[in-house]
C-alpha cells in the first residue's frame, strides 16, 4: 500500500494538462511584465486571461515590442465592441508583419479563452524574442528563418481539430532547433551536459548552470551543482541569473523539477541569456589578444548604451506632449544618436574573412538598426503632423528619401534592369511637388512660433 504522502509527492511531480498551462500563463505574464515595465507610466497584468480581454493591454505590449504606436479605444467604460476592435488592430497588425495566426480570433481572446490567449502570447514571444535572438547567432544562421512568417499554434489540443493541429511552423521549428543547437554547443563546451530537449533535459538544474557557466564562468561551480537537489539548484541558477545577468526569474523550481516540465516556458526563459553571451568563435582569439578583449568590453558598454536608449525612446515617444515638446525630445534623441553613430558603425563592421559579425557584433547592430528604425518612424510621425503645408510636405520628404534610398538590384536580364530603372524614373518625376520651394520659408515660421 502507498503511503499518502508518497502518493502526494508522486502526483506533485506529474504535469496535468491545466497545470501546464498555469505554468505558461505564469511564464509569460511575468515576460509580457518585464516589457510593460518599460512604458510610461509602467503597466502590469495580474491575471493574463482577464487582463487581455479588452486589448489595452495587448496592444501596449505591442508597441514596447515594436517602438510603433498604435490605435486604440481606452476608457473606463469600454464596451465589448470596443475590446473586440482593439484585438483587432493587434491582430491586424501581427499579420501585417506576415505572422500568420491560426485559429486565433478576436471574439476568443475577448472571452479570455486559455488555449487562445497562451497561443498568441506564444506567437507573439517566439517572432519578437526567440526567433529574433536565434536568428543573430552566425554559428547557427543556416538553421534560422529567411521570412518572417509565423504560424501559430494554440497549446491545447483539445482546442482545435486533429487537422488544425498538424499545422507547425517552419519558424518554430527551426528557431527551437538553433536555440537548442546554441544550448547543446555551449552545454557541451563547457560543462560536458547532455540537452536533448527543453524539457526533462532542465529538470536537474544542471543545464541552466552550464549556460551561466558559458557566459560567466566564475558564477558556477559545476562539481557543487552534480551533489545538489533539482530544487536547490533550479533555484540557485535562476537566482544568479536574476542578480549577477539581470535576467528576470520566469520560472520557479517547482514548475520545472516535474516529470514533464513545459517546452514553452523553458523556451521563453532560456533564450534570454542570448542577449548576454559571448561568441564562442573569437573566444581564443581574444583571450590571446588584449585589444580583442577591450573591443569585446567595448561593445558590451554600447549595447548597454543602446539598449538604454531605446528604453528612453520608447517611454518618451508614449509620453503625453504637444507637438512642439515632441519635435525639442526628438532632438534631444537625434543628437545623443548621431554623437555615437560612427563609434558604433565603426566596431560593427566585420574583421573575419567570411564577412559574418561575431554575436556582440550582431546584437549591437541588431540593437542600432531597431533605434534608428524608431527614429525615422518617429521623424516620419512629426513631419506629417505640421501644419499645412508642412505636413505635406514631410510626407512627400519621406517618400522621396525612400525612393531615393531604394537600391537598383542589377538583373541577369538587361531588359529587366531597364524596365526597372524605367520605372524608377517615373517614380521621381511623381515625387516633384510644387511647393517644395514653400519648404524653408514655412518651417522658419513653424520653428520660430516655438521659440515664443
Amino acid at each position: 500500500q502507498v503511503s499518502s504522502r508518497a502518493m502526494s509527492n508522486h502526483i506533485g511531480s506529474i504535469f496535468f494538462p491545466d497545470e501546464q498551462e498555469a505554468v505558461q500563463k505564469r511564464t509569460f505574464t511575468k515576460w509580457i511584465n518585464t516589457h510593460l515595465a518599460k512604458r510610461n507610466p509602467p503597466l502590469v497584468v495580474n491575471d493574463l486571461f482577464e487582463d487581455i480581454k479588452d486589448g489595452v493591454m495587448l496592444l501596449a505590449l505591442l508597441e514596447v515590442l515594436s517602438g510603433q504606436k498604435l490605435p486604440c479605444e481606452q476608457g473606463r467604460h469600454l464596451k465589448r465592441i470596443h475590446w473586440v476592435a482593439n484585438i483587432g488592430s493587434a491582430l491586424k497588425f501581427l499579420e501585417g508583419r506576415r505572422i500568420k495566426l491560426v485559429n486565433i480570433n478576436s471574439t476568443d481572446i475577448a472571452d479570455g479563452r486559455p488555449s487562445i490567449v497562451l497561443g498568441l502570447m506564444w506567437t507573439i514571444i517566439l517572432y519578437f524574442q526567440i526567433e529574433e535572438l536565434t536568428s543573430n547567432l552566425p554559428q547557427l544562421q543556416s538553421l534560422s528563418s529567411s521570412t518572417s512568417s509565423v504560424d501559430s499554434v494554440v497549446s491545447s489540443e483539445t482546442a482545435s481539430p486533429p487537422t488544425k493541429r498538424k499545422v507547425v511552423t517552419k519558424v518554430q521549428g527551426s528557431a527551437k532547433k538553433a536555440l537548442l543547437k546554441w544550448v547543446q554547443y555551449t552545454a557541451a563546451k563547457q560543462a560536458g551536459i547532455e540537452v536533448k530537449d527543453f524539457g526533462r533535459s532542465w529538470r536537474s538544474g544542471a543545464a541552466f548552470h552550464s549556460v551561466i557557466h558559458a557566459i560567466r564562468p566564475e558564477l558556477v561551480d559545476m562539481e557543487k551543482v552534480k551533489g545538489r537537489s533539482n530544487r536547490e539548484n533550479l533555484n540557485e541558477a535562476f537566482t544568479i541569473a536574476e542578480t549577477e545577468l539581470g535576467i528576470p526569474r520566469l520560472l520557479d523550481p517547482e514548475d520545472v523539477d516535474v516529470d514533464k516540465p513545459d517546452e514553452k516556458s523553458i523556451m521563453t526563459y532560456v533564450a534570454q541569456f542570448l542577449k548576454h553571451y559571448p561568441d564562442l568563435h573569437n573566444t581564443t582569439e581574444m583571450q590571446e589578444n588584449d585589444v580583442g578583449k577591450e573591443d569585446r568590453l567595448m561593445l558590451r558598454d554600447l549595447k548597454v548604451w543602446v539598449e538604454q536608449f531605446e528604453r528612453d525612446l520608447t517611454r518618451t515617444q508614449m509620453a503625453e506632449a504637444s507637438l512642439q515638446e515632441k519635435y525639442r525630445s526628438f532632438k534631444h534623441f537625434r543628437v545623443q544618436y548621431e554623437i555615437k553613430r560612427k563609434q558604433i558603425e565603426l566596431v560593427i563592421q566585420s574583421s573575419r574573412k567570411d564577412g559574418k559579425l561575431s554575436l556582440d557584433q550582431a546584437m549591437v547592430k541588431q540593437a542600432w538598426d531597431r533605434v534608428s528604425s524608431r527614429l525615422l518612424d518617429w521623424q516620419r510621425y512629426l513631419d506629417k503632423s505640421l501644419p499645412a503645408p508642412l505636413g505635406t510636405i514631410g510626407a512627400w520628404l519621406y517618400r522621396a528619401e525612400a525612393a531615393v534610398r531604394e537600391e537598383i538590384i542589377v538583373q541577369q536580364a538587361h531588359e529587366e534592369t531597364a524596365n526597372t530603372i524605367h520605372r524608377k524614373l517615373e517614380q521621381h518625376k511623381e515625387l516633384s511637388p510644387t511647393e517644395l520651394h514653400t519648404v524653408p520659408f514655412c518651417y522658419s515660421i513653424y520653428m520660430g512660433s516655438q521659440v515664443k
